[in-house]
Order: structure tokens, then C-alpha cells, then sequence
């Protein structure tokens, strides 16, 4: 239950809090975004965010 009441404060989350959040490595993340598993915005280069909803998304279909 924590991770919604996380989610709920807030819309995006870093590469990093996402892979807290399901409890996998940064590496399996981007290879869920790869595979478009998960879909994200890169800000920047250097720089992606996954939206919250995305997350819970997931989570509920896994």
C-alpha cells in the first residue's frame, strides 16, 4: 500500500524511484521501456520520467 500513497503525491517518477517502487534493478526498468512495457518521457539526454499511472498500470496487469 505504500507505493500508492507515493504515486498519489507524485505524476513522475525517475528512472531510479520506478525500479524501488517494482522492486527491480534501474537495468530491468529501461529494458521495460525498451520493450514498451512502460512508457515514459525523456526530458533530456540524461534525463527520463515514467508517469505514476504507468507504474500502477503495470503493476495491476502484472
Amino acid at each position: 500500500m505504500q507505493s500508492i500513497q507515493y504515486t498519489e503525491t507524485k505524476y513522475m517518477l525517475t528512472v531510479s524511484e520506478a525500479s524501488k517502487m517494482l522492486g527491480v534493478s534501474i537495468h530491468t526498468v529501461y529494458k521495460l521501456i525498451e520493450s514498451g512495457a512502460l512508457k515514459c518521457k525523456k526530458i533530456s539526454v540524461r534525463k527520463t520520467l515514467i508517469p505514476a499511472h504507468e507504474i500502477e498500470r503495470y503493476i495491476s496487469e502484472h
